[in-house]
């Protein structure tokens, strides 16, 4: 199984990088991942939606150069699911041919549409909101307890 995580921006903090390093170093028992950090479009301090679309627009172009297989796109839109289900989508992603799964967490403004609706699965982690930096986390610990669901192992409770 391949995993790619796509993300729009660079971790700042080194207690995050330490975190996500973390896990990517857990995954490599489950499955080949893959980070891709793209750069993030700059804007104006009081950028207009216009300025805002085309932004996302040159993001998504990068953004395609580097989805495969299965996409999910992280968006306040997308569906809630719980980490059992989460692991039952990537697991049944590998057996119906999809080698690949590539999640995608956009900049601060966001994802282009056009991107949006290329996922097979657009996935929410709340109603909340979180830093993007701190979401790539989160989606890291997700992806490696939806691997040790599937195991059945002790780290999911």
């Amino acid at each position: 199984m391949n995993i790619r995580l796509i993300v729009v921006g660079k971790l700042k903090e080194d207690y995050l990088r330490s975190a996500c390093a973390e896990y990517i170093k857990r995954l490599g028992r489950y499955c080949s991942f893959e980070l891709f950090e793209l750069e993030e479009c700059r804007l104006s301090d009081r950028p207009s939606e216009k300025e805002i679309a085309a932004a996302l627009k040159k993001e998504a172009a990068q953004i395609k150069r580097q989805a495969a297989g299965l996409i999910v796109p992280m968006c306040i839109e997308g569906k809630q699911l719980t980490s059992p289900e989460l692991s039952e989508k990537i697991m049944s992603a590998g057996v119906s041919g999809q080698s690949t799964v590539s999640f995608i967490i956009g900049s601060s403004y966001g994802l282009d549409p056009e991107i949006k609706a290329m996922g097979g699965l657009r996935l929410s982690m709340s109603k909340m909101t979180f830093p993007h930096q701190l979401a790539r986390v989160m989606l890291l610990e997700q992806i490696y307890r939806a691997f040790q669901i599937a195991e059945g192992g002790k780290y999911h409770k």
